[in-house]
């Protein structure tokens, strides 16, 4: 299983079955976890700097992300290499 390494995805106390291998990707690298890339443009074009004052307005938040990323499909391609699937919350 390959893991991105950030602080709240590592515990001591994990239990990992003897036919799991668990494989960190070093601290930064978004090209290995090119979605990074997307949250960037995410964040930098959607999220910018709110301070959201309930879950209803995270979802709301998340949702225009979505239909951000739902206009640009190329966008998309051309950030992650991935092929093109999103869906809403």
């Amino acid at each position: 299983m390959v893991l991105d390494g950030a602080p709240n995805h590592r515990s001591g106390d994990l239990a990992v079955p003897r036919n799991v291998t668990l494989q960190f990707l070093p601290p930064y690298a978004p090209e290995l976890n090119p979605k990074e890339n997307l949250w960037e443009e995410i964040r930098e074009k959607v999220f910018k700097n709110y301070a959201l004052k309930s879950i209803d307005a995270v979802h709301i938040k998340l949702n225009e992300a979505i239909a951000h990323i739902n206009r640009r499909p190329e966008l998309v391609k051309s950030i992650t290499s991935f092929p093109y699937i999103v869906r809403s919350f």
